[in-house]
């Protein structure tokens, strides 16, 4: 490394949701921070944007997420404090689908493990509570008053903000180009040091990942804005829920109430396995179709004039959780990515948990589900 190279005590690569948590909570604890990102976040190449996301507590996916969400509350709290603005906006959330649908069944599963509040309601009891949902008859859904709508690019920018005001040194236009064990990082402008390097570039670490956790792969999901048809009232934040709805073939689909004039949602997974650099970010009549047939089934008052569509990029593992770890080549270099399609509401107890890391602390929540060593296992069984 070069005699007049910069020194930092960790950088940060990637400032999406992950990587600007991890700079809030690092700076905060008064470490010299570099963070990279190759635009200028908060942006709409990757997986942080589209106005809107779930925050939720009952998690479907597994119970073992109630504990970070439950952390998670508490850090958003405390960011909304510092930016001096709300980030969540509370409606509730319904999960709705066959009785042994994921969606309800594992929701229901993470309430008991955790007493997570919720209520059990039949689809009538649905549909009266809230004119604007049509499950079907033998569909059920449980109810979360806790659950909100979270703003992607402001909480990004507030955490991008708190970073700064604790520090860091932020740059954009600049991404990681290469890092060598040391921890020795290079971009088109620099080479620096630091004592920590966090890789939370998302879809841009795929060629990484593929060699770290084999089978992860880049998905492109298409969320979509629709006007309201009908019944505009029924469909406001306090009159319409976030909605998780999975059909009796497993597809997910979900949506959030009215907002800025339209309803915005999207088929979760199902989408095209691609690359960071060459999705498709065209959206087809086909798909803006296939879209609006799950919103008219169960929500019809709000399939009016299609509004606009975006892409997003989950990047994912092959069995859906999380990689929060060290890199087995340096345990200097930590690996926040990816979240499979799931992790905004977790950003900043992610960021919390790599400060950890990067800090040498002790981590008060279980990572092991989310280690690389899982896929080496895996690797390993397979082979004998």
């Amino acid at each position: 490394m070069p005699a007049d190279a910069a020194s930092y005590d960790v950088v940060v690569a990637g400032l999406g949701a992950m990587g600007s948590a991890a700079c809030w909570r690092l700076a905060r604890r008064g470490l010299r921070v570099l963070g990279l990102d190759r635009f200028e976040p908060p942006h709409s190449h990757g997986s942080s944007h589209g106005a809107s996301r779930v925050i939720r507590e009952m998690a479907f996916e597994h119970p073992r997420y109630v504990p970070l969400v439950r952390r998670a509350y508490a850090l958003w709290d405390e960011l909304e404090r510092a930016a001096g603005r709300s980030l969540i906006i509370p409606t509730g959330a319904i999960y709705l689908g066959p009785p042994d649908s994921s969606v309800v069944a594992g929701s229901r599963a993470s309430a008991v493990a955790h007493e997570v509040p919720s209520e059990e309601l039949s689809a009538a009891q649905v549909r009266r509570r809230w004119p604007a949902l049509c499950p079907a008859e033998g569909e059920i859904g449980l109810f979360e008053r806790r659950a909100g709508i979270l703003r992607p690019e402001a909480s990004v920018q507030a955490m991008l903000d708190a970073a700064r005001g604790a520090g860091a040194e932020l740059s954009f236009g600049e991404p990681l180009l290469s890092w060598s064990p040391g921890v020795e990082v290079r971009t088109g402008r620099r080479t620096a040091g630091a004592k920590a390097l966090v890789l939370a570039t998302g879809p841009w670490m795929l060629e990484e990942l593929s060699r770290l956790a084999p089978g992860s792969w880049v998905e492109r999901v298409v969320q979509h804005w629709f006007e309201p048809a009908r019944d505009a009232e029924l469909l406001e934040p306090n009159r319409c829920p976030i909605y998780l709805w999975e059909d009796a073939a497993g597809l997910i689909f979900y949506g959030f109430p009215l907002l800025e004039g339209a309803v915005k949602c999207a088929i979760h997974h199902r989408g095209e396995s691609v690359t960071a650099e060459t999705v498709r970010r065209e959206v087809s009549e086909e798909e803006i179709a296939r879209t609006r047939e799950r919103l008219e089934r169960l929500l019809p008052a709000a399939a009016g004039r299609w509004r606009r569509s975006a892409v997003c990029l989950y990047t994912n593992t092959a069995d859906g959780d999380f990689i929060i770890d060290r890199h087995p080549s340096d345990p200097a270099v930590i690996v926040a990515s990816p979240c499979s399609g799931i992790g905004f509401k977790f950003a900043p107890v992610i960021g919390e948990i790599v400060a950890r890391m990067a800090a040498g602390e002790e981590q008060e929540l279980d990572l092991e589900p989310f280690s690389l060593g899982r896929f080496r296992t895996r690797s390993a069984a397979r082979g004998s």
